[in-house]
């Protein structure tokens, strides 16, 4: 079966982070977000890639190559970011089958992908406490009866998690006209293959959308959890490394340095001494963690230099950041209540009681910075020494 994979979103509601990368190539664990797709899509028994590129298809084309995992990938360019039916469209020229469609930016359980596999025509499906904010699956007898976006009254706990096997047949209906957000909805090519198959809904016991800077975290502890441990870099006698770590070739771990896992040092990345990392932390190639430095539950992305007597928790920091020594980002409101984030200009909760910052590519912070909860600093701020930092900063032309 030909797997069907978008990957051409800007992801703006990610951004900073998105700046200088799509969505889907940012990292969750040892690779990103569209290749644990990729792999779920082969695992499940697809023979093709059909990758659907648009903003940075450059970075995506460089990291898949012709073959992935001895699996052929296709190319289809989305020229226009139209919405989810307009982007298979965009590859139909590649199908001749029936095809699975996946997002890149979503996490799946792969033993539902192959689940979704063998039942199509088939939509994944995923029970969630508040259905209304998603688009939500009718049932009856087995088969779905309807696709309703964002019901007042949703019909059931059953929401479609974007994951679908469509037959060969759907090739021929996927130029539908525009929604009232202005954009072709893949459901609705949905919903003309209800009409004329049996469509079986699959429910994932596991599924993530990675949307927002959050996300990106729980996708790391999500990936990072299921690491096994291998210390294939330099470790000092003097450090201790506990649970479930991976150290790379080429990764460093200074004298009295505390790693405790899930923990990712990825190759070049450097700890100590005796700094402490913990708690789901993923640290991207040529990474430098400096003397008494703590980084708990963050993701910290290649090149970053983090300098001496630094807290970083809770977080997401972008390529190429420098902070200055004594930065500190607190990831706790006194209130208690679960920290905001602004997205796309409105604040939105993110439903974590411990989050600290969104930090962009390029940012340099001067010593003694302090960092609120819940703030973004976009790519190329800089902030003065002793300077706290209460509001978002944006600095860049956009």
């Amino acid at each position: 079966m030909q797997a069907v994979v978008l990957a051409a979103g800007k992801g703006t509601r990610m951004r900073p982070l998105s700046d200088s990368v799509p969505k889907p190539m940012l990292p969750a664990a040892d690779r990103p977000l569209v290749a644990h797709t990729a792999d779920a899509a082969i695992d499940a028994g697809a023979d093709e890639l059909v990758l659907v590129v648009g903003y940075g298809a450059e970075t995506v084309r460089e990291y898949f190559g012709d073959r992935y995992r001895d699996a052929p990938v296709r190319y289809a360019v989305q020229e226009e970011q139209a919405g989810t039916a307009d982007a298979v469209h965009a590859a139909r020229d590649h199908l001749d089958g029936p095809f699975a469609v996946l997002n890149g930016d979503n996490l799946y359980e792969p033993a539902g992908v192959e689940a979704l596999f063998e039942a199509g025509p088939a939509v994944a499906s995923y029970q969630v406490e508040t259905p209304s904010n998603y688009g939500v699956l009718s049932t009856d007898d087995g088969a779905v009866t309807d696709v309703v976006e964002k019901p007042s009254d949703p019909p059931t706990d059953l929401i479609n998690a974007g994951a679908y096997v469509f037959p060969e047949a759907a090739r021929e209906w996927l130029d539908v006209p525009r929604s009232e957000r202005g954009e072709r909805e893949l459901t609705d090519v949905l919903l003309d293959v209800v009409e004329r198959f049996d469509v079986t809904p699959v429910e994932l016991t596991r599924w993530l959308d990675v949307g927002r800077p959050w996300e990106l975290l729980a996708a790391n502890e999500w990936t990072l959890a299921t690491a096994d441990r291998e210390l294939a870099g330099t470790v000092s006698p003097d450090a201790t490394v506990e649970g479930s770590v991976v150290v790379e070739s080429g990764a460093t771990v200074k004298s009295g340095a505390v790693i405790e896992g899930p923990a990712l040092l990825r190759s070049g990345a450097s700890v100590g001494p005796n700094a402490y990392v913990r708690g789901a932390t993923l640290l991207g190639e040529d990474v430098s963690i400096g003397h008494a430095v703590e980084i708990k539950n963050s993701v910290v992305l290649s090149g970053t230099s983090i300098g001496h007597l630094s807290y970083v928790g809770d977080s997401v920091v972008g390529r190429d950041a420098n902070f200055g020594a004594g930065t500190n980002v607190a990831n706790l409101r006194h209130d208690d209540r679960p920290v905001e984030v602004t997205i796309k200009g409105e604040r939105v909760s993110t439903g974590r009681r411990k989050f600290g910052a969104v930090v962009g590519d390029g940012v340099k912070t001067g010593i003694n910075t302090s960092l609120d909860p819940g703030v973004t600093l976009s790519t190329g701020v800089t902030t003065v020494p002793g300077e706290r930092v209460a509001r978002d900063r944006y600095d860049d032309p956009d």
